[in-house]
């Protein structure tokens, strides 16, 4: 895809996710950006440069206000849709209404961009769609594969239902309406940018303050693939080029890391000695949660280039 011809609606676009994908579209050539962020966790200085270049066009809007879906598509050719009402594993398990607004949120942006004729739709997804009764052993040597997602659907929270009801209505865009379409499941991601109630930025944040007893949410034992940003935002451009009619694609590490193995990397590199307090009480999401990401690499050409503990 030519980026320098599109113009392009990235939305949240001033977020930790999102500003990078940002930079990514800038550095292949892209030149007209629109993005739309109500600020409410994005930061305006995550894309200054940006603005300040003339590059991205920006607007503090709400997508879910009256007419701004509509507004924030028009002339658009690419949506890459990352706005959401979202947050750690504790908004996930805690806030279940607030997270229900996202489906409102993906289907009025869904319908303006068919209205409008958007040539392509990119979603950000998440690991949260897969059923959880499958994620509930630690022993077991899983890698979540894209038809695992049902029937029996069995998401996690109304965050992950809201995910996989806009992964479907892409689908069905795709299938009865010719809507060009591709989602990205994400997986734990982290990098630089990234924010404080998200596991990896918050362990890092309490290296730095020199927590101790150093708090870990959980018994320790929980399997993640947490996912470097930069690998995140390279494939989500690879979908908006590849990817045409809505599927959804795994972007995510198949390194399984153990949620105290993170713990102890993060203090040794910070050089921050503390006792480690274990607090099982906590929301801790499901306990093996891992990609594969054998389609990304039939479907991209894409795999991950970060190594976690590099990362």
């Amino acid at each position: 895809m030519e980026w320098k011809q599109k113009r392009v609606l990235v939305t949240g676009g001033a977020s930790f996710i999102s500003s990078h994908l940002i930079d990514h579209l800038v550095e292949n050539g892209a030149r007209s950006l629109r993005v739309v962020d109500d600020l409410s966790s994005g930061r305006l200085a995550n894309i200054h440069g940006h603005i300040d270049a003339g590059t991205v066009e920006f607007h503090q809007e709400d997508l879910l206000d009256p007419g701004v879906p509509q507004r924030m598509v028009e002339g658009m050719d690419v949506v890459f849709h990352l706005a959401a009402i979202h947050g750690g594993r504790g908004f996930v398990d805690l806030h279940q209404a607030a997270c229900a607004q996202n489906l409102a949120l993906d289907g009025l942006l869904i319908k303006a961009a068919y209205e409008a004729g958007v040539e392509k739709f990119v979603f950000a997804s998440s690991g949260c769609v897969y059923p959880n009764h499958l994620q509930g052993d630690v022993n077991q040597e899983l890698y979540l594969a894209e038809d695992m997602v049902g029937p029996p659907y069995d998401a996690d929270n109304m965050y992950g239902w809201a995910k996989l009801m806009t992964e479907l209505t892409l689908r069905a865009y795709a299938r009865d309406l010719g809507l060009k379409s591709a989602s990205c499941r994400f997986f734990t991601v982290y990098g630089e940018r990234g924010v404080e109630n998200h596991a990896v930025i918050a362990m890092i944040a309490r290296a730095f303050v020199r927590q101790d007893p150093f708090e870990v949410w959980g018994d320790g034992t929980q399997i993640r693939n947490w996912t470097y940003v930069g690998d995140i935002v390279r494939g989500m451009v690879l979908a908006a080029e590849k990817i045409d009619d809505g599927t959804a694609v795994n972007l995510g590490t198949e390194e399984r890391t153990r949620v105290i193995d993170a713990v102890r990397e993060v203090l040794r590199y910070t050089g921050h000695q503390a006792e480690i307090k274990l607090l099982p009480h906590m929301p801790t999401g499901p306990l093996n949660r891992v990609a594969s990401n054998r389609l990304a690499r039939q479907l991209l050409g894409w795999e991950p280039r970060m190594k976690f503990m590099d990362g």
